[in-house]
Order: C-alpha cells, then structure tokens, then sequence
C-alpha cells in the first residue's frame, strides 16, 4: 500500500485477556479514543472493514462486518480466517491489524510508507527483530492459499501461517508496537500515557 491500491482491513478484536482478568481490551481508553476507536481509525480508506471476536457491549462502525472465530477464542488465525470467508472478493490486499495496539494509525503509516510490497506482502518487525504478523499487509490471494493450506486454524500459530509467504520486512518502533495485555499498559493508557 505504498502506492495507492484498494485494500480490505481486518481488526482482530478477539481473545480472552486472562492477564487482564478478562476485561474487553478494545473499550479501554477514553471515550472516542478507546483501542478499538484507534485501530478502526488506522484502518481508514479500507473498502471493507472486517472486525472479528468483537464483544456485544462494543460499538463497531455501522459498515463494519461483524464475525467471531470459530471457535470462539480460537486464535488469530482462527479469526484470520473467519474473517476472510466474511469476504469472499477481496481487495488486492489486507490489512490485518490487532485491537489492542495504543498507536495503531501510527504504526500502519510507517507501515506503509515503508518500502515496496514483496511479493506476499509486508510486514512489521519491532526494534528487537521480531516480525508484528498481526501489523502487517498482505496480498490477499497468497494469505488466502496460506490459510487453506492450514490442517487446522484453531490454535493455529501466526508463524506457522506466515511461514510461506515472501514478505518484505519493514522497520516500525517498538513503541508503535507496543500493545496493551497487562494491567500497567491499561493503567498508563487510561491515565493518557502511551504505555
């Protein structure tokens, strides 16, 4: 998405958040900032906007699709791939951005202004080398293949499902990576830090 191409945007909302005693990660936050606010604004300019696992208390986009991994809390992949069956004609590409990112409309900018797509797509890597699947554009049609040629998407590992797909890596701060799973992320997000 360096050059402008239509894209679909997935936001994986799903999870149990056992670190934080269960709570919904996406309403965290203030109000009209809470993470999923964030991430459904980083998806702005997507064709069509897929949120998976979101709880029934949350307020999605009126045009946003709703689906839930099968099984619930079944993983990203499971998720993943809930949400692409939600649409069968994808865009050329996908972004798949998880909910619970504090600087997510940050993190996909430097995302996609960061280098020339591979052939499979792009992918974050913090400042520590370690691939962001869950921050990454993909071609829509290798991510498809990748997630049928899974046995099983339940449980099914991020790096299992990405394996086979040539992705450019692109350089993002780990502060843009930074995502909220304990109770001192959540506490200095709701107190207006970053985390």
């Amino acid at each position: 998405m360096s050059q402008p191409q239509p894209f679909d945007a997935v936001l994986l909302a799903g999870g149990r958040a056992t670190r934080l005693g269960g709570v919904d990660k996406t309403a965290l936050g203030a109000p009209g900032r809470t993470l999923l606010e964030r991430a459904v604004a980083a998806a702005t300019g997507a064709e069509r906007l897929v949120v998976v696992g979101l709880r029934d208390t949350a307020r999605a986009p009126a045009d946003a699709v709703l689906v839930r991994e099968e099984p619930p809390f079944g993983g990203p992949v499971s998720g993943l791939a809930a949400a692409l069956r939600a649409i069968p004609a994808s865009a050329p590409t996908t972004l798949v951005l998880a909910c619970d990112l504090v600087r997510p409309a940050e993190a996909v900018a430097v995302l996609r202004a960061g280098t020339t797509p591979g052939p499979d797509g792009w992918i974050a890597v913090d400042d520590d080398g370690r691939r962001q699947p869950l921050l990454a554009c993909y071609r829509s049609a290798p991510l498809r293949a990748a997630v049928d040629a899974l046995d099983e998407v339940d449980g099914a590992s991020l790096r299992r499902l990405t394996a086979p797909l040539d992705l450019v890596e692109v350089p993002v701060p780990s502060a843009l990576c930074a995502d909220v799973d304990t109770p001192e992320a959540a506490g200095r997000l709701a107190s207006g830090g970053r985390t």
